[in-house]
C-alpha cells in the first residue's frame, strides 16, 4: 500500500493525527499492542492477560486497532471459528515507542508513586486545594 503524504498537526482539534495519537497513547492499545509483539493471539488470550478490561473495551480497542492498520485479524473456517489477532507492518513499528512507554512506567513506578504521596499529604493538608507551585 501506498502511503499519503499528509500533513499532520496533532494541536489542531480536526487533524487526523489527534486521532492516530489517542489510539497508540490508549490504555488498552498500549497492553495489546505489548501483548501482540510476542506474536499471534486469540481472543481468549488477549483477554487473560489484561486485568481489568471488559469483553467490550477490549473488542472495540482491537477493532479500533484493526481500523487503523495496526492489527489483522483472521478468521479460520472452522466449527467453532478461530479468530487469531497479530501485529501489522505498521503496527510493529509502534512496538518500541510502547515497549519505551512500558520500561518507563515501570522503571520510575516508584518515584511517581512517591509524587503522588507528597501532593497527596499537601492536597489534603490545604483541606483539598492544589499545593503551592
Amino acid at each position: 500500500m501506498e502511503s499519503v503524504l499528509v500533513e499532520a498537526t496533532p494541536f489542531a482539534k480536526n487533524c487526523g493525527s489527534r486521532q492516530v495519537l489517542d489510539r497508540i497513547g490508549d490504555r488498552w492499545s498500549v497492553l495489546v499492542v505489548l501483548i501482540l509483539a510476542d506474536g499471534v493471539k486469540r481472543y481468549g488470550e488477549i483477554a487473560r492477560r489484561i486485568e481489568g478490561i471488559s469483553q467490550k473495551m477490549l473488542t472495540q480497542t482491537l477493532r479500533g486497532l484493526e481500523r487503523d492498520g495496526l492489527v489483522t485479524r483472521t478468521v479460520h473456517p472452522e466449527v467453532p471459528p478461530r479468530v487469531e489477532y497479530a501485529l501489522t507492518g505498521l503496527g510493529r513499528t509502534v512496538v518500541d515507542l510502547v515497549a519505551a512507554l512500558e520500561e518507563w512506567a515501570t522503571g520510575h513506578l516508584g518515584e511517581v508513586e512517591a509524587a503522588r504521596a507528597r501532593y497527596d499529604a499537601a492536597v489534603s493538608g490545604r483541606g483539598g486545594s492544589r499545593p503551592a507551585p
